[in-house]
């Protein structure tokens, strides 16, 4: 028996093994959402024996690999041949593409290019009874029956044990230009962002921050362009000639740094997220209407500046545990929700009995119990992860 087909038989062993003797199991890659969700329960159930790419067609746009293969050697891949995962998935360590999927996170350009869902073709995948289930196909035209295989973007190990994925990818687009808008307040950030959204620009990816690292302390609203170099190049113009006339500067920054400093927007890396004002410091992501108003923050008692992303959709916030409640009834009050991204130095995995995630309606609660249920009727797979 080749040996990765050996592999996929162990797991589904191991599978039916634990739903027999109703043995909890969470799943593991590289270990680099850990972090991420409530408290880790049960035995550890690493992925990353069941690994490669199995098909690339750089001219159909389409790559299927396995859920153990590490992500640095898929983006590798891709470079290669001029192309990429163009939502610009956070890595945050030794990630895989099982991971990458079961997170569902997404980079700066999640705003503009769409979702982890929304490039997931197909899936195989295991069940909580060890099945070996197919779902969605390796074409972009695939309506038979329901999107199982999207429905797995973001469901932390929940339903099943993803082995392989097709996803779909694209050309790295040939213009690229990130303008730094140094003097912009949050508001006027947030005002030219809903302006340039509905307008034809490029618009790639957006981030505000009232950076401290300098003196005095400025407001700064980078955005990042992709797309053609004519619409690029004159994109750039018609933003800076705006920006000018609220009398900020404007900067163009090298594509090697500002590609690293993107990196490390989406990784977390900045300072940003490594500074958290206190030792019992939660990172909150906000996640509101692009059009949502700039929050008042200080009338909840958090101190600080959020960190915005998504041209606006995205506000990251540093506030303790106990804001849960009133971070949670601002978002809701504009339409949006609450997540207790990374808990803080002081307490930890005690920070998370406030809930990571904004609690369900009763409707949504069903349809998540009814689905849990159907495919893992003996709750083993990441208990209460979710």
């Amino acid at each position: 028996m080749p040996a990765m087909q050996a592999t996929l038989h162990y797991f589904s062993e191991r599978l039916r093994a634990a739903a027999s003797h109703a043995t909890s199991l969470r799943f593991r890659g590289g270990g680099s959402k850990d972090f991420y969700g409530q408290s880790l329960q049960g035995e550890v159930f690493d992925t990353r024996a069941y690994r490669g790419i199995l098909s690339y067609e750089p001219s159909e746009l389409v790559m299927t690999v396995r859920a153990g293969t590490p992500m640095l050697e898929v983006q590798a891949a891709l470079a290669e041949q001029g192309q990429c995962l163009p939502f610009d998935p956070p890595l945050f360590g030794a990630a895989t593409v099982g991971g990458m999927v079961a997170s569902g996170l997404a980079g700066p350009a999640r705003a503009s290019v769409g979702t982890v869902r929304d490039f997931v073709l197909g899936v195989r995948m295991l069940n909580g009874q060890g099945q070996d289930l197919t779902f969605g196909g390796q074409v972009m035209k695939n309506v038979a029956g329901y999107d199982v295989s999207r429905l797995m973007a973001g469901s932390l190990g929940q339903l099943g044990l993803i082995t392989e994925v097709s996803l779909k990818v694209l050309p790295v687009a040939p213009g690229e230009a990130t303008l730094v808008f140094a003097g912009v307040t949050q508001a006027q950030a947030l005002t030219l962002l809903n302006q340039w959204g509905g307008q034809p620009l490029p618009l790639n990816a957006s981030a505000w921050v009232h950076d401290d690292s300098v003196q005095p302390a400025q407001d700064c609203l980078f955005v990042r362009l992709r797309g053609a170099v004519a619409a690029v190049e004159a994109a750039l113009a018609a933003m800076t000639a705006q920006v000018q006339a609220l009398g900020a500067s404007v900067t163009r920054m090298d594509n090697v740094q500002a590609a690293a400093d993107w990196r490390a927007s989406g990784e977390h890396s900045l300072p940003f997220f490594t500074q958290p004002p206190s030792s019992d410091a939660c990172l909150w992501r906000l996640s509101v209407p692009q059009t949502a108003p700039a929050l008042n923050l200080q009338a909840l008692g958090v101190p600080g500046h959020p960190y915005i992303e998504w041209h606006g959709a995205q506000r990251w916030v540093w506030a303790p545990a106990s804001k849960a409640s009133a971070l949670r009834d601002l978002a809701r009050s504009l339409g949006g929700h609450a997540v207790l991204f990374r808990t803080s130095t002081q307490h930890g995995d005690a920070d998370k009995a406030v809930g990571v995630f904004a609690p369900l309606d009763a409707v949504q609660q069903r349809i998540q119990d009814q689905l849990k249920k159907q495919f893992d009727p003996a709750g083993i797979l990441n208990p209460g992860r979710i």
